[in-house]
């Protein structure tokens, strides 16, 4: 009988990687630090495989399709992200197993056997995983792209894949990826919900999980957490155990949470997370991440390839006109991508993002393309230096 010998959730900020000079270097390390905690408990424990719980920020998945759950089951997980490369063992044998049993549970799981993963997965292998050549199984959760599955769903689907593994021989590991409160491209970006966080991380240390799967999926995108599903089913497989905090970094930007669950050892609560009042929701819907208009697909197409397509984004500098053109974009499009050759100029890329997300890009879609193509832009400043 499988046993669940470790359950951990961490953040995933792309920002631990990048290194970009809007983020002090002391908060970056207290997180990575964190995490590097959350990977020693992988050799205290020894697990067969790592079920990781992960997201997608358009990275793999595009407006052309994005699966509600979607698991990875193909012999490599493979992740890229600021200029890394990182090709993990997946454990395939138990990735069929659970597809095929979630699918006859009537869990709908989508799935593919060579889908490039983002910096959800690349940051906690480079940081956490690191050098353990332990076998994943990576799955996906739509957290950004509306309608989303509900929180309880998604416990659901972790109570279910618990039950699964129940006539398994592993020793399993369960990773969720993902959270604190950030609403990356959006107005809201500079003030995260550091209040929401706080108290729910009181509830999950007293081992109130329902704080969590009680909310809706417009309540977490209200405080900037609909990355929280992926902890919704961690919580689902591991039921109402009490968590405890390794670190909560509040950076300008982003609440970076890391937090243990299993195996339990004696813990001190959090003084800051303590005796907080109930959290008071606005309950005005979705706010931050709407699903975005159908007139805006062809823009929103033109922002991935953008960020996927080296060739793409080298020609959009050298004749941004031209591939306006090429794309058939109207003046207030051709207006709203301009922004990807302004932001060479940038001091803070995300201060880039407003015209393309009113234009209605997604706002993740945005900030993901600026950052890259941002990139693309100090490359060719160093060449052009050097020369």
């Amino acid at each position: 009988m499988s046993e669940i010998v470790a359950a951990m959730a961490t953040c995933h900020a792309p920002q631990l990687l990048s290194r970009p000079p809007d983020e002090k270097p002391e908060q970056l390390d207290a997180s990575i630090a964190a995490m590097r905690e959350l990977g020693k408990i992988l050799d205290e424990t020894r697990p067969d495989a790592l079920i990781f719980l992960g997201s997608d920020h358009l990275e793999t998945f595009s407006q052309t399709c994005v699966p509600t759950f979607a698991l990875i089951a193909g012999s490599a997980a493979e992740a890229e992200f600021a200029g890394r490369h990182y090709s993990r063992p997946i454990h395939t044998e138990l990735a069929n197993y659970l597809l095929d049993g979630l699918v006859r549970s009537d869990f709908d799981i989508a799935y593919s056997e060579d889908a490039l993963l983002g910096h959800t997965f690349a940051v906690p292998f480079e940081y956490l995983l690191e050098g353990r050549e332990i076998p994943v199984v990576p799955f996906h959760t739509n957290v950004y792209m509306p309608p989303l599955p509900s929180t309880a769903r998604c416990a659901a689907l972790g109570r279910r894949i618990v039950e699964l593994l129940e006539s398994r021989p592993e020793r399993i590991a369960i990773l969720a990826s993902g959270g604190m409160s950030h609403y990356p491209g959006t107005s809201k970006y500079p003030d995260p919900d550091y209040d929401f966080d706080w108290w729910l991380i009181g509830e999950l240390e007293q081992g109130n999980v329902n704080a969590l799967l009680d909310l809706t999926v417009e309540q977490l995108d209200e405080t900037g957490n609909t990355e929280l599903l992926s902890w919704c089913t961690l919580l689902g497989a591991i039921g109402p155990q009490p968590g405890e905090l390794l670190q909560y970094t509040p950076t300008w930007h982003h609440g970076h949470g890391m937090m243990r669950f299993l195996p339990v050892r004696e813990k001190q609560f959090t003084k800051e997370a303590q005796n907080r009042p109930p959290y008071k929701f606005r309950n005005q819907g979705f706010e931050f991440y709407v699903h975005p208009p159908a007139h805006a697909f062809k823009l929103n197409k033109l922002l991935f390839k953008v960020r996927t397509d080296t060739k793409m984004r080298n020609e959009l500098i050298d004749d941004l006109d031209k591939v306006a053109g090429e794309w058939e974009l109207n003046d207030e499009e051709r207006v709203a991508v301009r922004a990807l050759i302004d932001v060479r100029n940038a001091g803070t890329v995300s201060d880039y993002a407003a015209p393309l997300v009113k234009a209605g890009v997604h706002p993740l879609q945005a900030l993901m393309s600026l950052h890259v193509i941002y990139g693309d832009h100090r490359r060719r400043q160093r060449v052009a230096e050097r020369n």
